[in-house]
């Protein structure tokens, strides 16, 4: 949400400064013609206008815990992913026969395609390009990605093709109806926190309660100096009580638009890299590979990346 990664005063002023200026310039004049013009007809009692201010608070809080929730709602799901891959990745070390000296051909094959579908998410949900992620070409076959990339739904595709090689094992007599079954479950939960990403995806919140808390806001710092003024015996404080009450209402709908989305390159959405980079490092590891990246710390690992991206969309 921050300019700045510190989180600085002058970072949220910058970053909010058309308010600024607009709750400076209202709160000016508002003084400025209490001094120099008879301002009583216009001037408002504070109740009403705390009572407003209450409203308003309200419903732009709505709005952001309404945000907080698709976020939150993201990053349950892509739990989930975690789990379940790692649950894939051991039925399929478990219930496979093994090589003679280690995985499979089989087995290493059906985990590194689970990997590559967790990066192939990542990569749709950001809606970036398919057949250009470094981390996806490393996992599938540059002719399969190109065909996955032409299709309307890659992902789908990617664990159609794991259950038809695992389907081709029971077919063989190699596994069990019962295993397949289990197979069947995960397939169906990867699915299921596929499915639901989409949705959140696909589901933009309503634009209209960003606009009628942006209106909503400027015309409150319209209205509050004129609650203020009058009622202090140094009418110059009005400017600085308008400019943090009214602040404070622009950045908190403001939170609530940044949340909205918890899948984008914006850097309080959420570290679908870092996730990405955990599953792969926890499934190779099964298989027994030991040149693997580094597993990331907390949410740095996209920070930097997603700077750029993040000025981008403050401004």
């Amino acid at each position: 949400m921050f300019v700045t990664y510190k989180g600085s005063v002058i970072g949220l002023l910058g970053w909010q400064w058309r308010a600024v200026l607009l709750f400076v310039a209202a709160s000016t004049l508002v003084v400025l013609g209490e001094r120099w013009l008879d301002l009583s007809p216009v001037l408002l009692p504070g109740l009403p206008v705390a009572v407003v201010g209450g409203a308003i608070g309200i419903f732009v809080s709505f709005r952001t815990n309404s945000a907080y929730d698709r976020w939150w709602e993201g990053r349950k799901l892509w739990g989930q992913l975690v789990n379940s891959s790692r649950h894939f990745c051991s039925q399929v070390l478990v219930y496979l026969p093994p090589g003679p000296a280690g995985p499979s051909p089989l087995q290493v094959e059906l985990i590194r395609r689970q990997i590559a579908y967790v990066h192939a998410l990542r990569v749709l949900l950001r809606q970036q390009g398919l057949a250009g992620d470094p981390e996806l070409r490393r996992f599938v076959p540059a002719a399969e990605l190109e065909a996955l990339a032409a299709g309307s739904n890659p992902t789908y595709a990617l664990l159609q093709r794991q259950l038809e090689l695992l389907a081709g094992e029971v077919a063989a007599g190699r596994l069990s109806e019962l295993r397949m079954q289990k197979f069947d479950d995960t397939i169906r939960a990867l699915l299921d926190v596929q499915g639901g990403c989409e949705r959140i995806k696909k589901t933009p919140f309503p634009k209209g309660y960003g606009f009628i808390a942006e209106r909503l806001i400027q015309g409150y710092g319209l209205l509050l100096p004129l609650g203020l003024v009058g009622g202090i015996e140094n009418d110059w404080i009005v400017v600085p009580l308008t400019v943090l009450v009214c602040l404070s209402f622009s950045l908190i709908s403001e939170v609530g638009r940044v949340l909205e989305d918890p899948f984008t390159m914006f850097w309080p959405a959420l570290p679908l890299s870092a996730l990405a980079t955990t599953i792969e490092v926890n499934l190779r590891e099964r298989l027994g590979e030991r040149d693997l990246p580094a597993l990331p710390v907390a949410n740095r690992s996209e920070e930097h990346t997603s700077e750029l991206q993040s000025r981008q969309c403050i401004s």
